[in-house]
């Protein structure tokens, strides 16, 4: 760490000493930002939005644009981006976007950034033009780190030598540990980005290292990664939680931390270790650590988590909310109604997403065309609420609907254990947490 940055986190340290007011703040991940000059919205790229994850691509400027403009009203004192900042890391879409978070730092919010799988070298890059896919440019490390020098790398009281991971003091009395737990050196070779993450034992070091700086100033600290530390869906799927979570996890015990911001499954879900009411394997109480996954804000409900931080009490809160994007075509005049009236086109455009997929699932099923269609409106309505991290509070109504009972008859398949799954009775909220940071 450089002397200027521990001096700096010296002042900081003693500004929360004398006592300062709670700071708000942001967390979003999964912007998926795609450059609008890199589509025409002809076929090919019409093609690849109805056949990918639900992802807004064709408003993904906007949805920036309305981003900044709540920032502006709200003015949160910093802003986390977990990763997957762009589509497939294309470096227009970069440059764009790092435009973007300058005009939200100039409003006097700060912006925290670390890379996602998707956003360096990624031989997926691709821009649109009638019915052709393109390749296009990609960025590399240092390309990310000279782009984003602003948002978190020139602020660093220290970086990782063997990652894009940093700390960085936040606001009084907190830090952040910005963890990249991406894979990406072998994306060219392998022909794909990697999509699975881990924490380097290198890093997990220098992570205490960290720790330890942190006590000397008397700040707490929550740690951000894209990847999920641990498990937020029973379903037998790899790549979303760390490779060497067990690891990390003793690791993050040891240096008691209890507090881990991650995305990249795209849904609502926060998870604690060990569960409620439950013990440490060895019979011992613990304090548990708390992994909030936000959803994607590319993937409706375009939602964001909005925290505080009392330095005082070391207590945090976190809620979701959504991007204002009908009041930011209002406040600017714009007349396109899918704009004015965003909240609904976005859960509509979801919705019939999710219809076609599961009616696509059942087509060689032997059903009747009603019992499709009925398994496939209530698999949409169940999606939107899972997405939201609501599924669990509208679980009942979901059971009502015609077509749960059909797709409980279905034993066999992924669909029916993966509503199952989504529909799991759980004590926690999705959507809501207070905790209180553990001190160093």
């Amino acid at each position: 760490m450089s002397s200027n940055a521990f001096e700096a986190a010296a002042k900081t340290s003693e500004s929360f000493r004398t006592g300062v007011q709670p700071v708000s703040f942001w967390a979003a991940t999964d912007t998926h930002y795609l450059d609008k000059a890199l589509q025409d919205g002809g076929p090919a790229f019409q093609s690849y939005v109805s056949g990918g994850d639900g992802k807004m691509l064709p408003y993904s400027d906007e949805l920036m644009e309305a981003l900044i403009h709540d920032a502006e009203k709200a003015k949160p004192q910093f802003l986390i981006l977990s990763g997957d900042l762009t589509n497939n890391g294309e470096a227009s879409s970069h440059r764009e976007l790092a435009a973007k978070l300058k005009r939200i730092e100039e409003q006097g919010t700060s912006v925290y950034v670390i890379p996602g799988n998707h956003d360096l070298f990624n031989p997926w890059a691709r821009s649109f033009k009638d019915d052709k896919q393109i390749i296009a440019e990609h960025i590399t490390d240092a390309d990310f780190t000279e782009l984003y020098a602003d948002f978190g790398y020139n602020e660093a009281i220290s970086r990782d030598k063997n990652s894009l991971s940093y700390a960085v003091n936040a606001a009084p009395g907190l830090w952040l540990l910005m963890i990249d737990s991406s894979q990406y050196m072998n994306n060219l070779k392998y022909g794909f980005p990697q999509t699975d993450g881990r924490i380097l034992p290198a890093t997990l070091a220098w992570m205490n290292d960290c720790v330890k700086l942190a006590a000397e100033q008397h700040a707490s600290i929550i740690t951000v990664m894209h990847h999920n530390l641990l498990s937020h869906t029973s379903m037998p799927v790899s790549g979303f939680k760390l490779n060497n979570s067990q690891e990390t996890m003793t690791a993050l015990r040891k240096d008691n931390l209890n507090l881990v911001l991650s995305g990249h499954i795209h849904m609502q879900d926060i998870q604690r270790d060990p569960s409620t009411g439950q013990t440490a394997a060895d019979g011992s109480e613990v304090t548990p650590v708390f992994d909030i996954a936000t959803s994607a804000f590319a993937v409706n409900p375009h939602q964001y988590g909005a925290m505080t931080f009392d330095p005082l009490s070391r207590k945090v809160t976190y809620t979701t909310a959504s991007v204002d994007v009908g009041g930011w075509a209002a406040d600017n005049g714009i007349k396109d109604p899918n704009l004015v009236n965003f909240t609904a086109y976005a859960e509509k455009s979801f919705a019939e997403g999710s219809y076609n997929k599961a009616m696509k699932s059942l087509a060689e099923s032997g059903l009747s065309e009603a019992e499709k269609q009925s398994m496939a409106e209530m698999m949409s309505a169940l999606n939107v609420d899972y997405f939201a991290g609501t599924a669990g509070s509208n679980a009942e109504a979901i059971k009502a609907m015609p077509g749960y009972q059909l797709w409980q008859n279905q034993k066999e398949g992924f669909m029916s254990g993966y509503i199952s799954s989504m529909l799991k009775p759980k004590e926690l909220s999705n959507t809501e947490l207070e905790l209180t940071l553990t001190t160093q």
